[in-house]
């Protein structure tokens, strides 16, 4: 099956997909691309990477806020230090996780 790619707006759909107009953008179906081989095998390949990164970037929020919680709590020192590393350590992973997506859309990889 080839993907085809909208030049407007990037929308990488199944041939089959495609009918009149892309459903993103609404531009005419003359104006999406079949893409190559190797770049829709690229977008193959990381769809599931990419999903990862999707759920640790969700899993990092509730850390973030659970430590929130536990730094307002603020029972006793030590148990705040943890609360904010553990929010710290939570908000850089989310921060790394978006800079490679980003880079894996800057590369053809979404």
């Amino acid at each position: 099956m080839k993907l085809v790619k909208c030049q407007v707006c990037g929308l990488v759909l199944a041939e089959d997909e495609l009918h009149e107009h892309c459903p993103k953008c609404n531009a005419p179906k003359e104006k999406f691309d079949v893409l190559s081989d190797e770049d829709a095998a690229k977008i193959e390949r990381s769809e599931f990477t990419n999903g990862l990164h999707l759920e640790l970037i969700k899993l990092c929020r509730e850390i973030e806020d659970l430590a929130a919680s536990g730094i307002e709590d603020a029972l006793d020192p030590a148990c705040v230090k943890v609360f904010k590393k553990a929010k710290a350590d939570a908000f850089m992973i989310r921060r790394m996780c978006k800079a490679e997506l980003a880079g894996h859309v800057s590369k053809g990889k979404w």
